[in-house]
């Protein structure tokens, strides 16, 4: 009873300050919890409702059940542009990862001014996504751009790359590969944490470099792998800047360029169709965490966690 009545007395006395903290702890968490209800949550929860509504920006919205989901399956240009987002995530993704890691590799072996070859590389991933980045892009592929003029030097006559349906959108995709700073700096904090014993242990076995690759630094770099893959396809399907300034607005030649992203707006802002367009970003959410979920199914077979 003696213990039981301690520790009574021991909560109540307590009790003021800890109830101090609390009020103090939410009054610096209530800038990020205002946020988080007015900028964050609420809008989310407007547009599932708005979802299933007839809604056109000007008029009240009108509730037409799962119509709009219906319109989804007989729109032409919708399947469309999902064709274009999964060719673009599927091509740039892999190869924008693959350059990052040969790129990590290469600075983990050590040299002088590491500090700044990796800001160098990291750069492009802080502008990437930029108008500035998109505009330039515009510039270095177009009919009189960098490319044509190089390639007018060794007599070979350009053409608009961002003009050509075949190969406008590969333009942005060498734009997303290009950006493979942060996943590259992620990839080299990894090689970092991999100890050396396992590479010497390896070497004295007669281990050669590929096969010290293969079997050392893959299977254990591959948690990092996986967190960038995860990152790096939920970017990639919510691509927009790119799309969006590269073609202007437009979609590209025969719709070329028209990433998933860049049909959601011209439905919502070009046609005022809120309603349909607040199905399709749901319906953009249902595929990210589709491929979300598949990436941590998958991980069971080839991620290998050191514990």
């Amino acid at each position: 009873m003696s213990t039981i009545s301690e520790l009574q007395r021991l909560r109540t006395s307590t009790s003021p300050p800890r109830r101090r903290h609390n009020r103090a702890a939410l009054f610096f968490l209530s800038p990020w919890l205002v946020g988080l209800v007015l900028i964050t949550a609420g809008p989310v929860l407007a547009s599932l409702v708005l979802s299933f509504t007839d809604y056109n920006l000007i008029q009240q919205p009108e509730f037409n059940g799962l119509e709009n989901v219906q319109r989804m399956f007989t729109d032409d240009r919708l399947h469309h542009a999902l064709g274009v987002t999964f060719l673009y995530v599927f091509v740039s993704v892999p190869l924008q990862l693959a350059c990052a890691l040969g790129l990590a590799l290469l600075l983990d072996r050590g040299m002088r001014g590491l500090a700044f070859y990796r800001s160098v590389f990291y750069l492009p991933s802080l502008l990437g996504g930029s108008v500035a980045i998109a505009v330039l892009w515009r510039q270095v592929f177009g009919a009189d751009g960098l490319i044509n003029q190089a390639l007018s030097l060794v007599g070979v006559a350009g053409r608009s790359w961002i003009a050509d349906p075949g190969t406008a959108l590969s333009t942005l995709i060498v734009l997303n590969i290009w950006t493979f700073g942060a996943p590259m700096v992620i990839f080299l904090a990894g090689l970092r944490q991999i100890p050396t014993m396992y590479y010497e242990a390896a070497a004295v076995d007669g281990a050669s470099r590929s096969r010290q690759f293969w079997n050392i630094t893959l299977p254990l770099l591959s948690p990092i792998i996986f967190f960038n893959l995860v990152l790096q396809i939920i970017h990639a399907f919510q691509s927009f800047t790119q799309a969006f300034v590269v073609s202007s607005g437009t979609g590209g030649p025969s719709d070329s360029t028209m990433f998933y992203t860049l049909y959601l707006y011209q439905r919502g802002f070009h046609n005022f169709d809120m309603g349909y367009a607040s199905a399709l970003a749901w319906l953009l959410l249902v595929i990210i965490g589709i491929f979300t979920a598949l990436n941590f199914w998958a991980s069971k077979r080839w991620v290998f966690y050191d514990d």
